[in-house]
């Protein structure tokens, strides 16, 4: 269904923006156009640089002023030109008729304000609120979208919240005026499953009681399955595809869109290696299409033959919560209590559960990188917990760890190539210099990844990029046994699935034994064999992949898989 720009609440005609950088003029949204009607959810799809936060930052009018520049287009509110208002009259609408709800709230919510005083200041600038009325009416939207105790938590500052509850907060902030277009952008990208779904239902409830136009920005079409009524897909800044969310689903056009619907993960039926967009269309826009061979189902090898690697009895790892003045301690946090369970040589356990629930604590307890309070963990028979600095080096470079966020991780002054090369330092340093730059541009290459790009800083790459380098650096000691922790979380569904596809390559070609920690059960299904589900620090199933999907026997198991984007709209 073609949507009139005579009905649309919003209008965005031949949008073009584009950003002065020292490599040239770069064009972030070309010839975009789409229109929101009246009540209606679009969905903005594409993966990450492909130009939808730039076309949702255009209709706000916050582009930064340079290095950006729309360059040509029209953007048409309630029958105005936004862009040819000035900032004055665009800051009215700016919150008040038009607001949106950001992808990190932690870096958009003032850290040194109570989460209260930042809901109830839109409302006193827009609605011309007392302080007194702000307050009162701030408790009544924090109750709406679902945080409990709003009376108390009004004062909590943003780090004192969880990562849904700050979420909520912002949604709270973004309706406090009623707007008449609310817009969305990667709301739900870093959050559990169970905390996506609250926060997809919310926004639907709001949007029916409030009758609100809403546009949702996201890489991940399984999640606007069922909450968009439309969808445009944006690839390098241009709109290949516009449909219906039916049709989109039943009868993509674009190989663009085929490849985004194929890459993610399934609970059931995946192919051998997932499918990547670069199955569906060449460097060049030609379409092709999968062969059998590619599309071959997945078949899992029963590993329950093979040796015990990695031995966990009675885990403890409790964090003291102090007070008073002398800091005396009251209580524990029990962040892995009293976990035991075993990874066989070549396997892959997948620890699941939603954030907060021990399972980076543990992979880092495994790994002597945070002191247990009890238990024991054997490797390969070594007590691990028993071992001096220098033997616990010698082991270190059998046992390594992909950390989630490679930015965080990667030294930014450091060369891609020093990064790779320092553990080869530690651990072999009979290498001479040459040896080394030789196995760091091997590993690089290994990677998916050119060996002429050693010389460049971690800020060049792109995300799935960066993942490459500290998968690399992980593989650079040659070990035996790696900790994935949440290592595609942050990813676009299809780098996902080329950074997952990677993982089991370099398992099947260097024999490695993975645990995968994630909060997506989706992709934990894919590349694990067996599955822990974690709960309040205790693993409360451990069973087959397989048998976890299919068959669930804990009810918290069965609230995780409940919560999972189907990928169907309601329709079909």
């Amino acid at each position: 269904m073609t949507i009139q720009s005579t009905q649309a609440l919003l209008s965005i005609k031949d949008l073009s923006v584009e950003f002065t950088t020292d490599a040239g003029t770069v064009t972030a949204v070309d010839r975009l156009s789409f229109a929101v009607n009246p009540g209606q959810t679009v969905g903005l799809v594409g993966e990450s640089g492909s130009g939808k936060s730039v076309t949702a930052l255009s209709i706000l009018g916050l582009i930064p002023q340079p290095p950006g520049k729309i360059t040509a287009g029209q953007i048409e509110f309630n029958g105005t030109d936004l862009l040819s208002l000035p900032e004055r009259q665009l800051r009215k609408i700016r919150g008040n008729d038009i607001s949106m709800v950001f992808q990190e709230p932690m870096t958009s919510l003032n850290p040194v304000f109570r989460v209260g005083y930042q809901i109830a200041e839109v409302l006193r600038l827009h609605k011309k609120m007392s302080k007194k009325q702000a307050l009162k009416r701030t408790v009544e939207l924090m109750d709406w979208v679902g945080i409990p105790e709003p009376q108390r938590r009004a004062r909590s500052y943003p780090h004192e919240l969880s990562g849904g509850q700050k979420q909520r907060v912002m949604i709270a902030m973004a309706i406090a005026c009623e707007p008449k277009l609310l817009i969305c952008d990667e709301p739900t990208t870093a959050l559990d499953v169970t905390i996506q779904q609250q926060v997809l239902e919310l926004l639907q409830r709001l949007q029916r009681e409030m009758d609100m136009s809403m546009l949702f920005i996201t890489h991940d079409l399984a999640v606007i399955a069922d909450l968009a009524d439309e969808v445009v897909v944006m690839y390098r800044s241009q709109k290949v595809e516009q449909a219906s969310t039916e049709n989109m689903f039943r009868h993509p056009q674009h190989p663009y869109s085929k490849g985004l619907m194929a890459c993610r993960p399934q609970l059931h039926d995946n192919p051998r290696r997932l499918l990547t967009v670069a199955d569906f269309m060449a460097a060049d826009g030609q379409e092709l299409s999968p062969t059998a061979e590619q599309q071959a189902p997945q078949v899992k090898v029963d590993k329950s033959s093979h040796p015990v690697l990695l031995e966990v009895k009675q885990l403890k790892t409790y964090f003291p919560i102090k007070s008073g003045f002398f800091g005396r301690i009251k209580s524990h946090v029990k962040a892995v209590d009293d976990v035991s369970f075993t990874v066989k040589k070549g396997e892959t356990l997948g620890l699941v559960g939603e954030s907060g629930c021990g399972k980076t604590t543990l992979g880092r307890t495994v790994l002597n990188l945070q002191a247990a309070t009890a238990g024991s963990v054997f490797y390969d028979g070594i007590d691990v917990f028993a071992q001096t600095p220098t033997a616990m080096r010698h082991l270190r470079s059998r046992m390594q760890i992909i950390f989630q966020d490679p930015y965080a991780s990667l030294n930014p002054r450091m060369s891609v190539g020093q990064t790779i090369i320092e553990p080869l330092c530690i651990h072999q340093p009979q290498l001479n210099k040459q040896q080394r730059w030789e196995q760091a541009a091997a590993l690089l290459q290994q990677v998916g990844l050119n060996p002429d790009q050693l010389n460049r800083y971690p800020h060049e790459f792109s995300g799935g990029q960066r993942q490459r380098i500290a998968i690399a650096r992980a593989l650079a000691v040659k070990p035996e046994f790696i900790v994935c922790d949440e290592s595609v979380s942050a990813l676009d569904v299809s780098v996902q699935a080329q950074v997952l596809n990677l993982l089991l390559d370099l398992q099947q070609q260097h024999d490695l034994t993975y645990i995968f920690i994630s909060h997506d059960l989706s992709v934990v299904n894919f590349i694990a064999d067996r599955v822990g589900v974690m709960n309040q620090g205790k693993i409360v199933e451990l069973n087959s992949a397989e048998e976890i999907y299919r068959n669930p026997q804990n009810p918290y198991t069965q609230k995780l898989l409940d919560a999972i984007p189907k990928g169907e709209p309601k329709s079909i």
